[in-house]
């Protein structure tokens, strides 16, 4: 296996990818796969997972860091803006598609979780990705993400909190913060008990800050990952279980996008397709399968 690192720009940012590769030979022509973890996550959590199981498979695999996350430049820091996330989709697919060592004939995408919402809202705006797939993928609204946090009073509360801490950064740039995960602090981005942010054998990694800009609540809380489907047509994969969260958001996207869409269902929580060997193994094999139909040879 063969990695080594990348740099793009954003919207004036530069930001940091890695490139996986079995065998070191650039002058190697590979179909190529964009890979992307969670909310609130850098690249070396469930991105990197993903992308060594496909340069395994003889795909050339990127990863890379948001804006504002990891070692990608960029301010505020550790903050989760859809809009944001979502040029840095179009741009990292720009950037790959320009690399000589890829294969022309379509880029893939893997989005893990809740980056898959952002992708499809991607490839609405135009980014050049021909096959689309969602590992546990979070798309949500208002409506269905408001029982996570107790309610629409839960909804407010946050959102009342983020309208401060943006005023914050608006008076004199100070970015306020609460962790990313901790269970049971209410002020948490997440708050349930997940062992994947806890474990440092698994997702909590020295790359990893755990922290979340409290701003991030108001484009969290209204963001709609389901409304960009209506303008998708690029083949689709679903790799979900009943574990998973919105499970009946699943059979939602299969009749608003408009190219074919496949679904295939496991077992398994959330959290165990971010890194669990089943579950990985039982989505690596679907993503290879849909990639090896869907991407021009």
């Amino acid at each position: 296996m063969t990695t080594f690192p990348v740099v793009f720009e954003s919207s004036g940012a530069l930001l940091a990818g890695r490139v996986h590769r079995a065998g070191d030979d650039l002058l190697e022509r590979q179909p190529a796969v964009l890979v992307t973890g969670s909310w609130l996550t850098v690249k070396e959590q469930m991105a990197d997972r993903y992308a060594a199981e496909l340069a395994a498979r003889g795909y050339t695999a990127v990863t890379f860091d948001f804006t504002g996350w990891g070692e990608s430049g960029g301010e505020p820091r550790q903050f989760e803006l859809p809009s944001r996330k979502i040029a840095d989709i179009v741009a990292a697919a720009r950037f790959v598609s320009s690399l000589s060592f890829v294969r022309p004939g379509g880029l893939g995408y893997v989005g893990v979780c809740a980056s898959a919402q952002y992708a499809l809202a991607a490839i609405a705006a135009g980014a050049p990705i021909a096959s689309f797939a969602g590992i546990a993928g979070w798309f949500h609204d208002t409506e269905s993400v408001a029982p996570f946090y107790g309610g629409l009073d839960g909804v407010r509360d946050r959102l009342g909190r983020a309208a401060a801490a943006l005023a914050a950064f608006h008076r004199d740039r100070t970015v306020v913060t609460v962790p990313a995960y901790e269970a049971g602090n209410d002020r948490a981005g997440m708050f349930l008990e997940l062992d994947y942010y806890a474990n440092p054998a698994r997702g909590a990694v020295p790359s990893w800050r755990n922290e979340m800009a409290e701003a991030s609540w108001l484009p969290w809380l209204t963001f709609d990952g389901l409304s960009a489907a209506g303008a998708v047509s690029v083949p689709a994969l679903f790799v979900h279980s009943d574990g998973c969260v919105f499970p009946s958001h699943i059979e939602r996207l299969r009749s608003r996008l408009r190219g074919p869409v496949e679904v295939v269902w496991g077992e398994g929580t959330q959290i165990d397709f971010y890194d669990q060997p089943a579950q990985v193994s039982f989505a690596v094999e679907a993503l290879d399968a849909h990639f090896a139909a869907t991407l021009q040879a």
